[in-house]
């Protein structure tokens, strides 16, 4: 139970990051995004909600996996600072692609947060299998989301 704040810290700042973003890309849904020509295999609207809901939290678990083990030792820091790296990146996605409607700079900024979420997976691996497998799921999710970006870009 001494852990519990950091749970908490962890799960809420991530969900956090996500519910910031969500003004930037309500807005333009039904707006600009509408306009875009996109891919075949574009989901609907509706799914991005729910699944990045699920992410958010299983990546707060995963930091909090790491986090607990106590960032004065170094692999943990390192680990620690690599996923508030992709967590940043993550953060300005959505006022980019949404916000500033320019999808070729939101494929830059998706491009550079799968490789950090790659490099904070092979961080976290070491020290937290489990951290490890609650971000593949996320791994998954951004591939899939910089395929779509991609397919905007040039659908567009």
């Amino acid at each position: 139970m001494k852990d519990l704040p950091k749970l908490i810290i962890s799960v809420v700042g991530c969900e956090l990051v996500g519910f910031l973003g969500t003004p930037f890309t309500i807005s333009a849904i039904p707006t600009w995004y509408a306009t875009l020509n996109k891919p075949f295999f574009a989901p609907p609207n509706w799914i991005f909600g729910p699944v990045w809901i699920l992410l958010y939290f299983l990546m707060g678990v995963a930091f909090y996996l790491i986090w607990k083990q106590g960032f004065k030792k170094k692999k943990v820091k390192t680990a620690g600072l690599f996923f508030l790296t992709q967590l940043g990146l993550n953060f300005i996605w959505s006022p980019i692609f949404f916000g500033l409607r320019a999808p070729l700079l939101g494929l830059i900024v998706i491009v550079a947060m799968w490789v950090v979420i790659v490099m904070t997976m092979k961080k976290f691996h070491p020290l937290s299998r489990l951290a490890f497998y609650l971000l593949v799921p996320y791994l998954l999710w951004v591939s899939f989301a910089t395929i779509l970006n991609t397919a905007i870009v040039l659908l567009n």
